[in-house]
């Protein structure tokens, strides 16, 4: 019998493609859903991608990260966890708790059960949001590895997902360390890639918005790309590898400027006017002031962070997925399956 591994957020964009790539290296899989109106779309949406006979190794469980209704369960029988359910936003919530609450005592409750099952191994979805801010960088270009943590006490500009995390993810380094788990973390830049459903990465909206005209104009400043099915790779690499535990690993292929993701967007449909305006800095930090979606980007203006993820790329054991086709795999999704990005 294979090993049973537990990945949560099931439904989610990375959550599913997790559940596909286990699902394709034989493993039995149990995904925790948060509604049982979820357990359908994932199993239908997981099935066309692996198949009837993978796809009946799948089991789907009820359980929120935010109740400790159903984890017991969950965790019985598990022989690792994949913790990648979390709250993301397109905006910055003025309840900043709709965010933080879910990374923070999420990421206790999954571990904290997973210990009390007598599982060790966690592989935790963090991001780089807890690697690269707070460390002074206003101008130029920095590089950043596995080895910078966020200070968040040293940030002008905090918002509640880099706040939610960076906690989250120190927490849990203290809590494997006491309590003699085996965690290895994921750190993953702007995830774009193909959507299997409408359940999809607020991230895939920078392409969406660009397709659809929703997005007026462009800020100068870029991200860290890396597609969807590297950070599933690498998650199961993480899982397959004992030398990983204990370790941090970037998931970032490529940094590229917003105007840039536009330029390939024309290049790839030149049919399509898609927008190449952009704000002018000035903006952006004025507009960060009051808050909404301005305030996750504002701490990268004026400035480039590159995040080294040659690390995570030997983990994983294969080159990255190009930017340019990770953008046009994210495009052919949107379009097929109709998505509209909305800020919630």
């Amino acid at each position: 019998m294979a090993d049973l591994i537990l990945v949560t957020g099931a439904s989610g964009f990375v959550g599913k493609w997790c559940v596909v790539k286990l699902l394709e290296k034989g493993y039995c899989v149990r995904g925790t859903i948060r509604s049982d109106a979820k357990a359908a779309q994932v199993r239908n949406t997981v099935g066309k991608l692996v198949g009837a006979d993978a796809a009946s190794r799948l089991e789907l469980v009820k359980a929120d990260i935010l109740s400790d209704a159903g984890w017991t369960e969950a965790m019985t029988g598990v022989s690792a966890v994949l913790h990648v359910a979390t709250a993301i936003r397109g905006d910055e919530p003025r309840d900043q708790s709709l965010v933080i609450r879910p990374a923070i005592e999420g990421t206790a409750r999954v571990l904290k059960f997973a210990h009390e099952r007598g599982i060790r191994r966690v592989v935790l979805t963090s991001s780089i949001a807890t690697v690269g801010y707070g460390h002074g960088q206003t101008s130029g270009t920095r590089t950043y590895d596995e080895t910078y943590f966020t200070n968040l006490e040293a940030m002008r500009w905090n918002w509640a997902y880099c706040i939610g995390k960076t906690k989250a993810e120190r927490a849990a380094w203290e809590y494997a360390k006491a309590n003699g788990m085996e965690l290895t973390t994921i750190h993953p830049g702007a995830i774009i890639g193909p959507a299997l459903d409408d359940d999809a990465s607020i991230s895939v909206g920078l392409v969406s918005g660009l397709l659809d005209n929703s997005t007026p104009a462009l800020p100068s400043n870029g991200f860290s790309i890396i597609d969807v099915r590297d950070v599933a790779d690498m998650h199961v690499a993480a899982l397959e590898h004992p030398e990983a535990i204990g370790l941090r690993y970037l998931a970032t292929a490529e940094y590229m400027p917003f105007p840039q993701v536009a330029k390939v967007l024309q290049e790839l449909y030149p049919e399509k006017q898609i927008v190449q305006r952009t704000v002018p800095d000035w903006i952006i930090r004025i507009v960060a002031a009051f808050g909404g979606p301005a305030r996750q980007i504002i701490n990268d203006i004026g400035n480039v962070k590159i995040f080294d993820g040659r690390k995570g790329e030997a983990l994983m054991g294969h080159p990255y997925i190009s930017a340019r086709e990770s953008i046009h795999d994210t495009a052919e999704s949107v379009i097929r399956l109709g998505l509209k990005f909305k800020i919630e």
